[in-house]
């Protein structure tokens, strides 16, 4: 068998579009001016990062320009949404909700505002990988400042009811922010008839370059800026603007919309793919999360009795790049966050991994993970004392 380069890990990282990369290049080289200096080069930099800024308004049905902050990527993003807002919004104290299956961008920055006096409730999804409404409405209080919960789970692949969680926090008078880094470009989004104040957004999960993304904040929610300088992007994120990544982010996103439906169905068809596979031919294997309302592209399945790094590691050796989990915490020992929240055992989560699907991504590809995936499962399950206790001698 010819190894091969088969990266299915495109949840973590997506390469940068050759028609990205195009657009990008004069802001290295010629459009290379301050875009906050009124000399021609300045303005001529001004022009092109106000033009990303209302393609990004545009694509994402906000209503003004001055509601989309360019940042350097989805984690300051949504660092700077929980603790601007909720700083702002009360100074004093407060309560804070967020999904316990958050990104840890979101999740650090619930911690800090814990330790600067505000209460957090960690609110766990169903079983099924799914935050209902009615839950959210249990946990609101009086003095709830802000909610987020993330649009798509970067793990699972579980996308959750926003605009019916918005309402329920808008009507006990909270704001909501919702994490949309795996789902821009991917599903339908529409900040305004998802009803959000806030979303984060990440330019290297769409093809476009690392370090950059954005923040759209509805005009008139409170917020104070973390970055704090000369006052750009509206007094909210100051620092000279990056004004190629902005036109990077722009046109990434301007190539995702332009070919979503098609390649949405596409993706699906293979994550079906890949899931009815590995689950027919391989015993003893689910997957993590149940419910249909979900990412086109991930395909999340828990290998019990088996460990997911040691299944990572021989799937490298045959040119394959799969996840354990998220790749922030891919340096970790933990059992998943994510799975333990929907009440997955941790002797479970250690065997999970996630094959996420992407531009570039073939039925060929596929195939060849369906040919190498299985071998390597027995090998290892034959070596495993778990397994063995867990199922007995079942090898065949």
């Amino acid at each position: 068998m010819e190894d091969r380069d088969v990266y299915l890990d495109y949840a973590a990282t997506t390469p940068v579009d050759e028609r990205v990369v195009e657009a990008m290049l004069p802001y290295y080289s010629e459009v290379w001016g301050n875009p906050n200096s009124l000399y021609r080069r300045g303005r001529e930099a001004y022009t092109a990062l106000e033009s990303a800024r209302e393609r990004v308004v545009s694509a994402i049905g906000a209503s003004h320009p001055n509601e989309i902050i360019f940042t350097a990527g989805g984690t300051e993003s949504d660092n700077a949404a929980l603790i601007g807002i909720v700083t702002r919004a009360k100074p004093a104290g407060g309560h804070v909700i967020v999904s316990a299956f958050e990104h840890h961008a979101v999740l650090e920055p619930a911690h800090f505002l814990e330790k600067s006096g505000y209460e957090v409730t960690y609110l766990a999804p169903r079983p099924e990988g799914y935050i209902e409404p009615d839950d959210l409405r249990v946990v609101l209080r009086d003095d709830t400042v802000l909610v987020s919960v993330m649009h798509g789970n970067n793990e699972i692949g579980t996308l959750q009811p926003i605009r019916a969680l918005a309402e329920v926090a808008h009507d006990r008078g909270a704001l909501f922010h919702t994490d949309a880094s795996q789902t821009l470009g991917k599903v339908p989004f529409d900040v305004a008839e998802l009803g959000v104040d806030a979303a984060s957004f990440s330019g290297h999960k769409i093809y476009g370059p690392k370090g950059v993304g954005a923040l759209y904040l509805k005009r008139g929610t409170p917020f104070a800026p973390m970055v704090r300088g000369g006052g750009q992007e509206f007094k909210k994120r100051s620092g000279t603007q990056n004004v190629a990544g902005a036109a990077g982010f722009a046109t990434a996103l301007d190539l995702m919309l332009a070919e979503l439906p098609a390649e949405s169905e596409r993706l699906a068809e293979l994550r079906n793919r890949v899931v009815e596979g590995i689950t027919s031919i391989i015993e003893n294997t689910v997957e993590s999360a149940t419910h249909p309302a979900r990412l086109p592209n991930i395909a999340h399945l828990i290998i019990k009795g088996v460990e997911g790094e040691a299944m990572l590691l021989q799937l490298d050796a045959k040119g394959i790049a799969i996840s354990t989990g998220s790749a922030c915490s891919s340096g970790s020992l933990e059992p998943s966050h994510v799975l333990l929240s929907i009440g997955c055992p941790a002797e479970l989560a250690h065997g999970s991994v996630r094959v996420s699907l992407g531009r570039y991504t073939s039925a060929d590809d596929v195939e060849y993970f369906l040919e190498v995936f299985p071998p390597i499962v027995e090998r290892l399950r034959a070596m495993s004392p778990l397994y063995e206790k867990m199922f007995g001698s079942t090898i065949k």
